[in-house]
């Protein structure tokens, strides 16, 4: 192998190394866990698969073989057993759901045209950002991989740059709707729909500028981990049934997100060691 097709791991500083084996290992876990959701509540999540089409016969052996899959991927990208192509491919599969299951299932439903229908499929569109950067994370060969999967890779940081700044803007269109998802200990919950809009459209165009990827990464996957405690786990442990366990797989999806902006952050960085 030539210097110059050295895994990006192996030019990691030490800090950087930390930080990227923290945020991959709260992306596996967060990716394995909506895996389990599957067998646990018997059905699709909403962010996996929205509507399964009726004129596919056994659904129930395909809730249990897409929750396999995706839970042996987050212990493959966890433990490191082929994770270089694992993660690759589960950003593949990820991807294809959106295009295979959301896509259409917004297309003939009647709020095509409103942002906020669009949550889940934006959500699986950036664990599929987030799988390529776990990919390239790994130490590995890049000839594991087909070319074109390979160049593919580096659009994860802009997959889920795109939703963060989305998202964002939801809490401008959706204001009141936000507002009451924070809890009144918070204190003025419009302050902090607005600043947390503001916060994540921030994070996202950062993350997809390199000279400030490094710190909009590292802020925003900080934040996401707070919301994480101080927010989602809460709600999760009020209401853990409710729309197919809605509230856990937000638990989830939000763990799966600092993951991934905390790999960001140490991709992102100064890397390169002197040989």
């Amino acid at each position: 192998m030539t210097v110059a097709t050295q895994p990006i791991q192996a030019k990691l500083a030490p800090m950087s190394k930390r930080l990227l084996a923290v945020g991959r290992s709260f992306f596996a876990i967060g990716l394995g866990s909506i895996g389990l959701m599957h067998f646990y509540f018997k059905n699709f999540p909403g962010v996996t698969v929205p509507e399964f089409p009726a004129w596919l016969p056994l659904r129930l052996l395909w809730v249990f073989a897409l929750g396999a899959v995706l839970a042996a991927a987050g212990l493959c990208i966890l433990f490191n057993l082929k994770g270089r192509k694992v993660a690759a491919w589960t950003g593949v599969l990820l991807l294809a759901l959106v295009f295979v299951a959301h896509v259409p299932d917004q297309l003939r439903g009647p709020y095509v045209a409103v942002l906020g229908a669009w949550t889940n499929a934006l959500k699986e569109m950036a664990l599929a950002g987030g799988a390529w950067l776990a990919a390239m994370s790994f130490t590995g060969d890049v000839d594991e991989l087909p070319g074109s999967l390979e160049k593919a890779l580096p659009m994860g940081r802009y997959l889920f740059g795109a939703m963060l700044a989305l998202f964002g803007l939801e809490h401008f269109l959706y204001s009141k709707f936000v507002a009451a998802l924070i809890p009144a200990w918070a204190g003025p919950q419009m302050f902090w729909t607005y600043f947390a809009g503001a916060a994540l459209i921030a994070g996202g165009l950062g993350i997809m500028v390199k000279p400030v990827a490094r710190l909009a990464s590292l802020l925003t996957g900080a934040m996401l981990f707070v919301w994480v405690v101080t927010l989602h786990l809460p709600r999760a442990i009020a209401d853990p049934y409710r729309n197919v366990g809605n509230e856990w797989a937000s638990v989830f999806e939000a763990l799966a997100f600092s993951g991934m902006a905390f790999m960001l952050a140490a991709l992102s960085g100064p890397r390169y060691r002197s040989e």
